[in-house]
């Protein structure tokens, strides 16, 4: 029995070695759909890219980093709320986890709440006059120790701001690249009590957070081939300025990891952007849908 397995182990091995070999980019069109990229520009001071060194990741160099893939085993993203949230929070944190859902066309599930007690009081701290979660606790102690068996990724949402470590002032999410763990914040995407009338903007801001931090737990690292989804962010006018969307190059590594039917994907995530009036994304969404389906 133990030389079977082995053989079983070796041989699967093999296949995937040989699907990573022979991988290639396989949405339609691809070159023009390259086209519509945008170019980025010069980064100003408080921006990203002018005070982090990023080096950019390749289609190529992703496939070779044999990057987190969805198996048989494990194929369901899991979301995990801390804390309390208004009706209107809780109502945003649906939708997100809907598009999230559809972004990566995975089985998405919501686990039990957890209360933020459970966060010890040395991981929090008073700060812009509001309690911060420590997102590093969350991401390396509270969510490995409770991650489904069938999960191939786990994300935490909570109301409460998060500071990844001392020296920084606070950050919209957190990701660990190896425990596939991660945790978004909704705390500054609003500047008003959430209502029908203002929800969309809070939901554009969450979702581009949470899409943006389980792609890196997938292994794709920060952008700086074109206006991305997976650019890297300072501050909440830099991300607003960033689509929910990504470039050709971005595109084709989820494309190729998740097996995706690009053109459905595309179709599903257009319907619930116009649905919740982010129509600047889903005018982007539809140009490339444009491109792929001539």
């Amino acid at each position: 029995p133990i030389i079977t397995l082995l053989i079983l182990l070796i041989f699967t091995s093999c296949k995937e070695e040989k699907s990573i070999e022979n991988a290639t980019i396989s949405i339609p069109n691809y070159e023009e759909l390259g086209a519509l990229d945008i170019k980025l520009s010069k980064p100003k001071t408080d921006e990203w890219l002018y005070s982090h060194k990023e080096f950019g990741q390749t289609f190529k160099q992703y496939i070779n980093k044999k990057p987190i893939r969805a198996t048989e085993d494990k194929k369901v993203i899991y979301i995990q709320p801390i804390g309390t949230f208004t009706v209107w929070q809780k109502k945003v944190i649906a939708y997100n986890v809907d598009y999230i859902k559809l972004f990566f066309g995975l089985k998405t599930k919501v686990l039990p709440t957890i209360n933020e007690e459970t966060i010890p009081s040395d991981k929090k701290r008073l700060e812009f006059n509001t309690e911060q979660l420590h997102a590093g606790y969350i991401i390396n102690t509270i969510l490995p120790e409770i991650v489904p068996d069938d999960s191939i990724v786990i994300m935490a949402l909570t109301a409460k701001d998060l500071y990844p470590e001392p020296s920084w002032s606070y950050v919209f999410g957190l990701a660990s690249y190896t425990k596939r763990t991660g945790v978004s914040s909704i705390y500054r995407f609003s500047e008003d009590t959430l209502s029908a009338s203002n929800y969309s903007q809070c939901l554009n801001r969450i979702i581009k957070t949470s899409t943006h931090e389980i792609t890196h737990m997938l292994s794709v690292n920060h952008c700086i081939n074109a206006v991305c989804l997976m650019n890297g962010v300072n501050h909440i006018y830099e991300s607003d300025a960033k689509p929910n969307a990504l470039c050709s190059v971005c595109l084709a590594k989820l494309s190729w990891n998740l097996k995706f039917d690009d053109a459905k994907r595309l179709k599903l995530l257009i319907a619930f952007l116009k649905k919740h009036k982010l129509d600047s994304d889903a005018v982007i969404l539809q140009n490339q849908l444009n491109v792929i389906t001539k």
